[in-house]
Parts: C-alpha cells; sequence; structure tokens
C-alpha cells in the first residue's frame, strides 16, 4: 500500500507529523507537501512557473519532500511520476481547523483530495474542529490522527473506489470522549467576513478580509452538526457540481 501525504500548513506542520505517524501503520508512507503555508489557497494549480522540489526530514527524523508549490501542486507532481511508483491513496491534513460545509471549496487541505480523484487514487481530507483561541504547538493531534487511521482503514476493508473523497472533521476531544462515527453531508458554514481598509504611508488604500471565527447550523446529519456533538464526522464529496435539478429546469426554458 502506497500512501502519498500532503497538507496545506506546510511540511513542518505538526498536524502533518501526527498524521503521517499514524498512516506508516497502514503502508509505505511518502511525504510531499508546500514549503510553507498555502491556508485556504483552494483547487489552485501552478502552470505559469516551474517548481521545485527538495528533500527534507520531518521533526522525528521521517524522510520528506518539500515543493514551492501549492497542495494541488504536490498531488499534482506526484501522481504524475515525481515518484518511481505509483499511489493508492492521498491523505491531506491534518488541517488545525474543521472544514465544513462550503470551507471545502476554500480548503488546500480538500482540494488536495480532489486533485487524488483527479488521477483516479482515492483521497482523504483530514481536519480538526481545534478551539481558535488554543496556539498550534499546545495542540494535541494525536486523537484526530488516530481516527483518521481508522476511517482510512475501514474504507480500504470495505473497497472504497479509487476516486472517492472523504472529507473527514474531528471534534477537539480525547480519544475516549469522542463518542463515535458519523456519515454526514455538507452543512452549513457561516461566515462573519468584514472588509477591514485602510492606507499606507503615503496615503494608498489597502484591505485585509478579516473577521471573527465562522460558524454554522448544528444541523441533524451534516458535519458541523456532528463536531457540535462530538462526532467524527466523515463526509463523501465529488468533483460533479452539476445542480440537476436546476439542470432540469433549464431545460424545460427551451433555450435552444
Amino acid at each position: 500500500m502506497q500512501i502519498l501525504i500532503t497538507n496545506d500548513d506546510g511540511v513542518t506542520h505538526p498536524g502533518l507529523l501526527a498524521l503521517t505517524r499514524e498512516m506508516r501503520q497502514l503502508g509505505e508512507v511518502t511525504v510531499l507537501a508546500p514549503d510553507r503555508n498555502w491556508s485556504a489557497s483552494g483547487h489552485a494549480k501552478t502552470l505559469d512557473r516551474p517548481m521545485r522540489v527538495r528533500e527534507t526530514r520531518l521533526a522525528d527524523g521521517f524522510p520528506a519532500w518539500m515543493s514551492d508549490g501549492g497542495p494541488s501542486d504536490c498531488v499534482a507532481l506526484a501522481m504524475l511520476g515525481l515518484f518511481k511508483h505509483p499511489f493508492d491513496l492521498v491523505v491531506s491534513g491534518i488541517n488545525p481547523n474543521a472544514n465544513v460545509g462550503h470551507d471545502v471549496t476554500y480548503s488546500g487541505t480538500v482540494t488536495a483530495a480532489m486533485e487524488a480523484a483527479i488521477s483516479d487514487v482515492r483521497g482523504f481530507a483530514v481536519s480538526l474542529d481545534r478551539p481558535g483561541e488554543l496556539p498550534i504547538s499546545e495542540t494535541d493531534f494525536g486523537p484526530a490522527a488516530r481516527a483518521a487511521r481508522r476511517v482510512v482503514a475501514a474504507a480500504l476493508a470495505h473497497e472504497l473506489p479509487k476516486n472517492a473523497i472523504l472529507s473527514i472533521n474531528v471534534p477537539y476531544l480525547p480519544d475516549d470522549q469522542i463518542r463515535g462515527v458519523r456519515v454526514t453531508r455538507m452543512g452549513t458554514r457561516i461566515y462573519n467576513d468584514a472588509l477591514d481598509s485602510r492606507e499606507d504611508p503615503r496615503g494608498r488604500p489597502y484591505y485585509w478580509i478579516g473577521g471573527a471565527s465562522p460558524t454554522g447550523l448544528a444541523e441533524d446529519g451534516t458535519d458541523y452538526g456532528a463536531l457540535v456533538e462530538g462526532y467524527v464526522s466523515v463526509t463523501p464529496l465529488e468533483l460533479d457540481l452539476t445542480d440537476y435539478a436546476l439542470h432540469r429546469t433549464l431545460q424545460e426554458w427551451n433555450l435552444a
């Protein structure tokens, strides 16, 4: 079993280290991740410049590779033959914040898994619902990594289709307080974005997109609802974004 590990927070992130340690129990692991933070980069692919790939090591000494491309670039490089062997699955994470609802369209963590599916390889995105005020350096990624290993192992045992995408969100709880696993749908994310307009010393305007942390609607059966109740959320995703109900309506318009 050949497993590619990546993320959108950079190769030195402790969430990637925790995930790598757990995935090594399931097969041969190759790490290729960005050399810097690409959070909220979405499904970006670098086509206008060459990319560099360099060897490095994780904090525990495990060999890894890093690229100056983004998460999707890292997966594409691996799928297109950077390494001598093909891959059976891609596991991305652990993101230090949940990726629920419309977050999946922004998330480099999730879109790395989508890039795997484009190459007909199973993709898993792992995210941790860390309290916003908790520093990364004090965050325990262990329970999320172990939960991810169990979900990935179950998916393999049940022969998950090769182009499947699973978004795994884990509540920030100790192992013995996680209530279980729920298969969910995408919920409703509530964004509290605000535009912060300022001027530089020469009087020219510049802008930050800021605001309070997002919340969500804790609806039954959704990814956000599962997290609120202390469950691991597993949401199957697909790349087909067609709105089939609207598709049928548009056909009735006789646009031709």
